[in-house]
């Protein structure tokens, strides 16, 4: 069954400002250039209680979908993700104990059970070494990162989020699994991005 909202492959592109972390998701074409804005999201720094919203545009007069952290303080508890109704429509939380060496995820939406590492162990730890290194660590780190996301029961691919070598954050994301709603697909994409170091 496909979800609703199924969207097989998009991008996301990131601008870094002052106060704010700004996405744009956008559809990618059968020919692998870029389509339609599909989405815009904004995530606050330093924000307490996490909230991500995405917009139709970047007017942000549209909400069309959102995820927020169950908890304050306790990154541990997971993220729900809601449509413009505030329903949910899925969560994922970072498995802490298995990121200490390579970030792990646990994703959740209809009809959806998936587990998710990063592809290349060298890279993950590389990157926690870079981040505790004074001064160094402020620098973005010009690695390439990949996900791959599985099916809990199958081991079958559901989502791989893919970045780009460039100066600004650049994501190539393929849903593999047709029952994915792309609100859980994309929120997950920000999150791995905006909430990688926690």
């Amino acid at each position: 069954m496909t979800a609703p909202m199924y969207v097989p492959a998009f991008s996301m592109k990131q601008r870094v400002t002052l106060m704010a972390n700004k996405y744009e998701l956008i559809a990618t074409n059968p020919d692998g250039t870029d389509g339609a804005l599909l989405a815009f999201a904004q995530q606050k720094r330093m924000a307490f209680k996490e909230q991500v919203t995405f917009y139709s545009d970047d007017t942000k007069t549209q909400p069309v979908f959102s995820f927020k952290a169950r908890k304050t303080i306790d990154l541990g508890s997971g993220y729900d993700v809601y449509d413009a109704d505030g329903q949910a429509i899925g969560w994922f939380k970072k498995e802490f104990g298995k990121s200490l060496l390579r970030s792990s995820w646990q994703l959740s939406a209809a009809g959806v059970e998936a587990d998710g590492t990063e592809r290349n162990q060298t890279i993950a730890i590389v990157r926690r070494v870079w981040d505790f290194v004074p001064f160094i660590g402020e620098i973005p780190l010009p690695f390439i990162f990949h996900f791959d996301f599985t099916d809990r029961s199958g081991g079958q691919p559901v989502l791989s989020v893919e970045r780009k070598m460039s100066v600004r954050d650049r994501y190539r994301i393929t849903v593999q699994d047709e029952r994915l709603d792309f609100r859980v697909a994309a929120a997950m994409t920000v999150a791995l991005d905006a909430l990688q170091s926690r």
